[in-house]
């Protein structure tokens, strides 16, 4: 069958959702009001800490691999912008390779709470414009493709491990024959500096089939705790995408919603710490540093790191950098202890079959997150600077020593000014006190000879505040 048979679109006008009108009163208590709105929708964000993204699509199948020869390892996703082929050739090539196992949304799910994640962020449209989702306007879908609506199967399949669910979406699509590169050039494209084949586009029309996706996810698969948009460039954000009427109606929708900043977001900022410096709640909850963590938090600032475990986000054969179980949890660690959330990557393959590697990996971050989660979840940035030997984490009653560096000579000095140690235990063994005395820098803790933990362990110390 030709994929021109099955891979024809519907262009539909959605209607135009207008913010509603504000009802409060003076400016002061309308930010206030929606102040504690958004920390009231950020309450579980915040305390989460770990969540797994999941690109997975079309690209997946292809596993960096064109017409028989290697063409990424990193950034495997993108491989129909590396070959430059249009939407009609990479769908020739990608279809055939992808076929769903039936209980793959499961297997993702029962890694995800095995590694002790909290929510599962996954691509339901990337920048292909192949969508998971079922979709009324188009025949570029799973459901058209396979009978099977992947997005429902994902969600419930997360929903029943007790897992909040986030989507993310492109804003970018390479399939849409109305999707104007053109204007938006300096994104991404397969056909950059070709004129279009179809001729001049109308981006309005784009955009009206963008939104229209976007209410079908917001209203189809019940409640949707993350929108993790990607992504804009330059002259490409904002109002490019009618940015706030699209965010007015998915609010509508999913009044509890969290949103990422990407709709605003130029993603021309690359630098980790750059991304939290330009962070404007008014444009999105949360800003994604990309796989770099910054140097420090910053007060007020809500930031995730979205980080892959190899290089690539999408599954490609020839990526075999894998991160190890180390590296793995002592970022997670750094992470939070600058008061951020990790978002760890898999890429399963064109089956959605997980790859190995990430299987272990994952394992082995849910065996230490069983031991010591309690010094991840709900915990805030450390008040302290950054030790030598690891991290702090704390909760207002204790504080965390996690410890990338063992002592060799089995002590361990606390610089903690301000604090009345009461108590201290390694979570790995509770019920055994750690015997410390005071010195005029603070505590300095006597450590059995062999760390608990080969990655990372971690001592709790319960305190009082002196001042």
């Amino acid at each position: 069958m030709s994929p021109r048979n099955y891979l024809l679109h519907t262009l539909m006008v959605a209607s135009c959702i207008l913010s509603p009108a504000s009802t409060l009163g003076d400016e002061e208590q309308n930010h206030t009001e929606k102040t504690e709105m958004r920390n009231a929708r950020m309450e579980w964000w915040r305390e989460a800490r770990f969540g797994m993204f999941v690109h997975w699509g079309l690209y997946s199948g292809l596993a960096g691999t064109w017409q028989g020869e290697k063409v990424v390892s990193a950034g495997a996703e993108w491989i129909q912008q590396r070959a430059r082929a249009d939407t009609w050739i990479y769908a020739h090539e990608a279809v055939p390779h992808f076929r769903p196992t039936l209980d793959f949304a499961k297997e993702w799910a029962k890694l995800a709470k095995q590694a002790g994640c909290k929510y599962v962020v996954f691509t339901t449209k990337h920048h292909d414009g192949f969508s998971l989702h079922d979709s009324s306007i188009t025949t570029y879908d799973a459901q058209d493709l396979i009978g099977r609506d992947l997005c429902k199967e994902i969600t419930e399949a997360c929903k029943a491990e007790g897992l909040k669910v986030g989507f993310y979406h492109s804003v970018i699509d390479w399939h849409h024959p109305q999707y104007d590169y053109v204007t938006g050039r300096s994104l991404p494209h397969p056909l950059s500096k070709k004129p279009s084949p179809n001729g001049p586009r109308n981006h309005e029309l784009y955009i009206d089939y963008l939104h229209h996706q976007a209410k079908e996810l917001m209203s189809n698969y019940g409640t949707v705790d993350i929108v993790w948009w990607d992504y804009s460039k330059n002259e490409a954000a904002g109002s490019f995408w009618r940015a706030d009427d699209l965010m007015a109606m998915v609010r509508e929708h999913q009044p509890n919603i969290v949103s990422n900043n990407r709709l605003y977001h130029s993603f021309k900022i690359k630098e980790a710490d750059e991304r939290l410096k330009a962070w404007k709640p008014e444009q999105g909850d949360f800003t994604t540093p990309e796989q770099h963590i910054p140097s420090t938090g910053l007060p007020g600032v809500d930031w995730e790191v979205c980080m892959t475990m190899n290089t690539t986000w999408g599954y490609s054969e020839h990526d075999q950098t894998w991160k190890s179980d180390e590296v793995l949890i002592q970022n997670l660690v750094d992470i939070v202890s600058k008061g951020g959330n990790y978002l760890l990557n898999i890429g399963p393959k064109g089956d959605g079959s997980i790859p190995e590697a990430s299987i272990q990996s994952m394992a082995s971050i849910g065996r230490w997150m069983e031991v010591n989660g309690e010094s991840i979840y709900g915990t805030t940035a450390s008040p302290f600077g950054k030790p030598a030997w690891g991290r702090y984490t704390k909760t207002p009653e204790i504080l965390y020593a996690h410890v990338f560096q063992w002592p060799e000579d089995g002590k361990l000095s606390i610089t903690a000014e301000g604090i009345q140690v009461s108590r201290a235990y390694l979570l790995a063994d509770k019920d055994q006190d750690l015997q410390f005395e005071m010195t005029t820098d603070g505590p300095l803790f006597s450590l059995p000879e062999n760390a608990p933990d080969n990655q990372v362990s971690v001592i709790a110390i319960e305190h009082e505040i002196t001042k």
